[in-house]
């Protein structure tokens, strides 16, 4: 049995500190087996959210070494322990207490996307006839266990705080799964240009690096709805039809 020395962050919105803890570790320990024997023992009012310890709720979302990582999956033999393991809060959403932030916008946001909206039945049972490539495209979103880590990293979000004007990458990975349904039929682009502003992304691919599901999101989400977007906006030759195209009469207009 050996020991290692964690340095937690310790506070509230109103500030706070690192304090550091030393503690027995073993092998085939995660961070949170730490994090859990140092409440246990030295600070039972350390404020720690976790719930699956699989690697599946995305609960325990915390920054390791300056490293956005889920603390349930992030082995301790992966860490130098000859100098303190530094752990905080991640840093896009309001502090709450310790290592818990509150992440609700994420979840108030994704109510302002337009829902799933699917053409009727082509089949005289009542059901869909789909080709699998198109099925096959939209499962790689579905991993996403909404740990909000891209969301973390996302430097409009987090050194910005944009916000109001920007849903972050894991909510475009959610606009992703519903625009490339083979099924959807609603119209979400003039939402992504103005009230989702995914101008505001630069495709640098720090959200796909730290997507602990290994979900391409900049290349297989990102970018496509950023090319549909520059197809129905900015593309010269649509732009002149819908010029050309002839206005709507009002209906009480009367010859």
């Amino acid at each position: 049995m050996n020991t290692a020395t964690f340095s937690i962050f310790r506070g509230d919105s109103n500030g706070g500190k690192f304090e550091d803890y030393t503690t027995e570790v073993s092998e085939g320990m995660v961070v949170l087996d730490a994090v859990h024997g140092i409440q246990s023992a030295q600070a039972n009012d350390l404020a720690c959210r976790w719930n699956c310890k699989a690697g599946k709720c995305g609960s325990c979302s915390a920054e390791i070494n300056g490293m956005p990582k889920l603390m349930c999956m992030t082995r301790l033999n992966s860490l130098p322990l000859d100098k303190p393991v530094t752990i905080e809060p991640i840093k896009a959403f309001p502090h709450v207490r310790d290592l818990v932030t509150d992440v609700s916008w994420n979840f108030a946001a994704k109510m302002k996307i337009k829902k799933f909206k699917p053409r009727p039945p082509d089949a005289p049972d009542g059901s869909w006839r789909m080709a699998q490539g198109d099925i096959d495209r939209v499962q790689e979103y579905r991993k996403c266990i909404e740990c909000f880590l891209c969301q973390d990293v996302c430097h409009v979000l987090r050194e910005h705080n944009k916000h109001d004007e920007f849903i972050g990458p894991r909510l475009l990975v959610y606009t992703a799964a519903l625009e490339m349904h083979p099924l959807d039929t609603e119209d979400r682009l003039q939402d992504l240009k103005n009230a989702h502003g995914i101008g505001y992304c630069n495709i640098t691919k720090c959200c796909t690096k730290v997507c602990p599901e290994d979900i391409t999101i900049t290349d297989n989400a990102i970018i496509p709805l950023k090319e549909r977007v520059v197809d129905e906006f900015y593309d010269p030759l649509k732009r002149l039809l819908r010029l050309l195209r002839p206005k709507p009469k009002p209906e009480n207009d009367h010859v």
